[in-house]
């Protein structure tokens, strides 16, 4: 009697499980297909498209207002503060600091540029020696231009050239830098500039 109750329980839950797959098989078959190949891609476009996520918003500093500045306490002397504290808030003006080509500003920015240019001119390196990389392995189906490259070898010539003047250029770029921070020792400044 035990086991005929297991056994009934065993076949509806097997029913159940067949009822359920038949019924996601039939909801993944495709629609029909009309015989026109533009019109099953526009309606494949559109369940996609249904179907699709949309993009979480990504916050940017444009789309963060910035804070208002905080009010200045009032003086302590009242109304009638002195000269010093009216101006303790305030900022010297910043054309002193541009002028100055010695200053600290203008010395880290002459750094900067100088490592920006050497960090490009190693970009472009990297580039010519993977370019030389593949031409080594560049196959020409055009027979006449294979035979060509195997007795000249042009292509990898030319770029074996590019690449050593770049390889020069770096090696100028960094003399430079060197070269600059012996200015900066020369003229005074702070070795902490240069970085």
């Amino acid at each position: 009697m035990r086991l005929n109750m297991w056994t009934k329980g065993l076949l509806m839950v097997a029913g159940l499980l067949l009822t359920g797959l038949a019924a996601s098989a039939q909801e993944q078959t495709p629609p029909p297909s009309t015989g026109d190949p533009v019109a099953d891609a526009a309606r494949k476009a559109r369940e996609e498209k249904k179907n699709a996520q949309k993009p979480k918003k990504v916050f940017t500093d444009d789309d963060v207002k910035p804070a208002a500045p905080e009010p200045q306490p009032a003086s302590a002397g009242g109304f009638g503060g002195s000269a010093e504290t009216a101006n303790q808030g305030k900022q010297p003006p910043a054309d002193a600091s541009k002028d100055d080509p010695n200053g600290e500003k203008a010395w880290r920015k002459r750094f900067q540029d100088q490592r920006d240019k050497i960090a490009k001119a190693e970009k472009e390196l990297d580039i010519l020696q993977r370019e030389q990389d593949k031409a080594q392995l560049q196959y020409y189906g055009d027979p006449q231009k294979a035979l060509m490259q195997q007795n000249n070898r042009s292509d990898i010539n030319a770029l074996d050239a590019k690449i050593a003047a770049k390889k020069q250029e770096i090696d100028q770029l960094k003399q430079g830098l060197d070269d600059l921070e012996t200015d900066l020792r020369k003229a005074g400044g702070d070795p902490g500039w240069a970085r």
